[in-house]
């Protein structure tokens, strides 16, 4: 029995060892076959000794559905800190400080929206999970805690301690529940907190939920002498921590980190609602001392909320180049981070049904990536609430709709005129043909004015065309007919692009660009050799497929070709065997020269990829002005980091 104990021991050490490097390291090792092959032989071993070690990750899953929390003291009190929500507020509480301890050190760390959690570990094995409830009285969540990958049920400190931090959920987990759920859940905050105090430990392992951690309330016979000790100390025991973490004695660098962050958090996974700052060395915190309620060494920034709540008054359903009917919906006035709005979107009348929102309803809307806000969920049913009835006829052209999956559609391609504006816009577009002076009510114009019905015709206007329509003049009129007659040159990516496809986005064009040789090729593809480029599905491989195969899509591109349309394809050689052959970029900042497209292109054209986060397979990090958390990350992973003088002398530009 002990040679199978040495044993299920061993396989315990690997899986959790596995388990870090992917959960928390973003680093697998092994594969998830390799993985769950060594899990299920842990358990068979389980089932046949009746021994579960209590560090076994077959203790993540929750089998045992609780009758009620358990209140429970804290062994050392979790406080709330302070707030700030101007620079003011946050310069008089530094200089307080630096009054009386001029050489202090402060650190700012991202302060996360989700739920608080305190993890005790005796002997090195996770013990109790308990919520920060009132500060001094806490739940017992330990069921709970167990199913979160990222919280580690051993750690190689074996003296008793006490971790607190955050339980989260990444906004990319939310997106991926919500779109397999009929209960969708309202937003990250309101999802950790539903998860963790759920009393069936199954419903918050299929949340897939995080746990960061950031601080030590309890510890016995150690002591740490900074928070930049005590975050590498929380690294070497396994704990995942947030990146971004800052070490300054200056108030400037500390407004520039603040600014920066509220400027790009919406491009964060994560949700955070300000940043917490701290006095760095313990010698210094320990003197300073507590209040009743928060501790004089610590204070959180809040930032201006990226969410609130505003009543739907009516729904616009909107028509897209693809005939896809989308519903928008016009909330009553609100201000959102530092914006007022207007208008929400919904993805379909599915999810209309899934929120259960409605006409008259008081909803949830947040703002993300500085696009349109979108309606996250019912907030409040009212006493006039109406249900939102679902198109059965096109508001542009009048034609019955279908339904295609979750979407509905007008299926009059040829002859919508909502179809046909957007998809003129979209050709016209930055990323396509990129012809500057041609927007949403320049389309107008042209399609009522001028009976533009497709993108070719733009081909036959003339000066005089342009004199008749209203506020045309000769300096406009000759731009216009510029940047069109220079789209005839475009580069094969963009013209993929242009065409309007649908499910076909810049960097599906970009990947079909690189995997064929000709237009014609690209035309000739069969589903099966697409969906062999990777990230295209046979969805994605459909559409085109079917874009090409359309009589009327035929006759437009037979017509542009005509009009004098001839792409520019990228040299092979150098895409090949280029200088960035084999390197990842990352692109962070505002770049001065470049746009960050043509960035993009010129890494791709030259053999490199573009990534959007910043890892151990980071080649380069592209730095532009007022650079986000990435060139911290890339700093502390010593990642090589270039301007864009460097970059462009890398290229012989």
């Amino acid at each position: 029995m002990e040679d199978i104990k040495k044993e299920m021991q061993e396989i315990v050490n690997k899986l959790n060892k596995y388990s870090y490097h992917y959960h928390v390291l973003d680093s697998p090792i092994v594969s998830d076959a390799d993985y769950d092959k060594l899990y299920y032989h842990l358990v068979d071993l389980e089932n046949k000794t009746g021994i579960i070690l209590p560090d076994s990750p077959t203790q993540r899953v929750g089998d045992m559905v609780l009758s009620g929390f358990k209140k429970v003291k804290h062994i050392s009190p979790l406080y709330s800190l302070d707030k700030a929500q101007s620079f003011s507020e946050l310069d008089e509480w530094a200089r307080k400080i630096k009054k009386e301890y001029p050489k202090t050190i402060f650190t700012v760390e991202y302060k996360f929206d989700g739920l608080q959690m305190a993890l005790t570990y005796e002997n090195g094995v996770l013990k109790q999970a308990l919520t920060r409830g009132n500060g001094i009285i806490g739940e017992d969540i330990t069921a709970q805690a167990k199913t979160i990958r990222s919280v580690p049920l051993s750690i190689p400190f074996k003296d008793k301690i006490v971790v607190n931090g955050e339980g989260i959920m990444l906004l990319s987990e939310l997106e991926k529940y919500n779109q397999k759920t009929d209960e969708p859940l309202k937003n990250a905050r309101n999802a950790v907190a539903g998860s963790i105090r759920n009393l069936d430990p199954k419903v918050t392992a299929s949340r897939k939920l995080d746990f960061f951690a950031y601080g030590v309330p309890y510890i016995e016979n150690k002591k740490f002498d900074s928070q930049q000790e005590l975050y590498s100390f929380l690294k070497e025991n396994k704990f995942l921590t947030n990146d971004f973490f800052v070490v300054t004695s200056s108030l400037e660098k500390i407004h520039s980190v603040i600014s920066e962050i509220d400027k790009t958090r919406e491009k964060l996974d994560i949700l955070i609602d300000g940043m917490v700052i701290k006095v760095n060395e313990m010698k210094t915190r320990e003197e300073l001392g507590y209040t009743i309620r928060f501790p004089k060494w610590a204070l959180a920034y809040k930032f201006a909320p990226l969410e609130v709540t505003s009543t739907i008054r009516e729904i616009i359903w909107q028509v897209g180049r693809t005939g896809k009917i989308t519903p928008l919906a016009v909330i009553d006035p609100v201000e959102l981070a530092g914006a007022t709005i207007r208008r929400a979107t919904l993805n379909n009348y599915d999810d209309i049904l899934r929120k259960k929102v409605g006409l008259n309803a008081l909803v949830f809307v947040r703002r993300s990536n500085e696009v349109i806000p979108e309606i996250l969920g019912l907030a409040q049913k009212t006493d006039d609430f109406k249900e939102i009835e679902k198109p059965t006829v096109c508001p542009e052209c009048g034609t019955k709709l279908e339904q295609r999956g979750v979407h509905i559609f007008c299926p009059n391609y040829e002859n919508c005129s909502g179809q046909l504006k957007e998809r003129l816009v979209h050709y016209c577009s930055r990323n396509a043909m990129n012809i500057d002076g041609i927007r949403d009510k320049t389309v107008d114009l042209f399609y009522n004015e001028l009976k533009i019905r497709t993108v070719a015709d733009l081909y036959n206007l003339t000066q005089n065309d342009l004199l008749k329509l209203e506020n045309f003049k000769d300096k406009k009129t000759n731009n216009l007919i510029s940047a069109i007659e220079k789209s005839k040159s475009p580069q094969f990516s963009n013209f993929i692009f242009s065409l309007g496809i649908a499910n076909v986005g810049i960097k599906t064009a970009r990947d079909l660009a690189k995997n064929y040789v000709t237009f014609e090729d690209l035309q000739n593809a069969k589903t099966e050799d697409l969906s062999q480029i990777r990230d295209i599905g046979e969805v994605v491989a459909n559409s085109i497929v079917d874009y090409f195969k359309n009589p009327y899509n035929q006759e437009i591109l037979k017509k542009l070709f005509d009009a004098g349309i001839k792409i520019v394809y990228a040299d092979r050689q150098k895409q090949q065997n280029g200088v960035f052959k084999d390197k990842t970029f990352v692109l962070t900042g505002t770049l001065s020269t470049l746009s960050r497209d043509d960035a993009t292109k010129l890494i791709e054209d030259n053999g490199g990829k573009v990534s959007s986060s910043v890892s151990k397979n980071t080649d380069y990090v592209l730095l532009g002005s007022e650079p986000g958390s990435k060139y911290d990350k890339a700093l502390n992973l010593g990642i090589k980091i270039i301007e864009e003088d460097e970059f462009l002398s890398l290229l012989n530009v």
